[in-house]
């Protein structure tokens, strides 16, 4: 799952403020400052999360109340990307305007907490269709080694600016130096931009009773 979205609408909206109120518009040059975020950095990694994600077709669908959101959401985090932390493959960029939750080959969601987690916080009613969305999410992750994206977000008011670039090319840079493929789930579509040009390829959607569309994709060492 990711949140980077930043439409052209929108950008063009900003510029032309910009130039109403008399502003210089510049890029914010991307630094080199991608760090590893470690657990002592755990809380404040989740915090850059919650506001990225706060608009997110897939997790708003899940926890669509704010106070469910900002309840729940911190806790599917720990559970779903948390052991990129204990693995040293949770980067944060320029502080934490960016965080992307790797998982390096053989490393894999905590399902239990997931399963526990979901049970506990999605209404009885919903829960089928969430637990078919997350089976078929399983169904196409490659059976072979590989690197997972299950969490990459910017902060909103930083978004279109390459620190979700950055944030993939650290580790496909490793991809492809280690001939290792990567693969992900994109739960916004208009984030599918950003990763067809890192070199990601559409596998199929996902789409359950009421749920928004998810989108699987794999990508091949360059």
């Amino acid at each position: 799952m990711s949140a980077l979205p930043l439409t052209a609408k929108t950008l063009d909206s900003s510029v032309s403020k910009a130039k109403y109120w008399g502003q210089s518009l510049k890029t914010e040059p991307i630094t080199s400052s991608i760090k590893i975020a470690t657990l002592s950095d755990q809380d404040d990694a989740i915090a850059a999360l919650i506001l990225a994600f706060s608009a997110d077709p897939a997790v708003r669908w899940m926890y669509p109340n704010p106070h469910q959101y900002l309840t729940y959401f911190p806790q599917f985090v720990r559970a779903f990307g948390g052991r990129a932390f204990k693995q040293g493959t949770a980067y944060r960029i320029n502080e934490y305007t960016g965080v992307a939750l790797w998982f390096p080959p053989e490393c894999e969601p905590d399902e239990l907490n997931v399963v526990e987690l979901l049970q506990r916080s999605i209404p009885n009613s919903h829960q089928a269709d969430v637990f078919a969305v997350f089976e078929q999410m399983e169904h196409y992750h490659p059976s072979e080694p590989h690197w997972y994206l299950p969490l990459m977000g910017v902060e909103p008011t930083r978004q279109g600016k390459g620190y979700g670039s950055a944030l993939l090319e650290h580790v496909l840079t490793q991809c492809d130096r280690d001939r290792t493929i990567a693969y992900l789930e994109s739960s916004n579509p208009t984030n599918l931009a950003l990763y067809k040009r890192h070199g990601f390829e559409l596998l199929s959607t996902i789409q359950v009773g009421t749920s928004p569309l998810i989108f699987p994709m794999l990508r091949k060492p360059h």
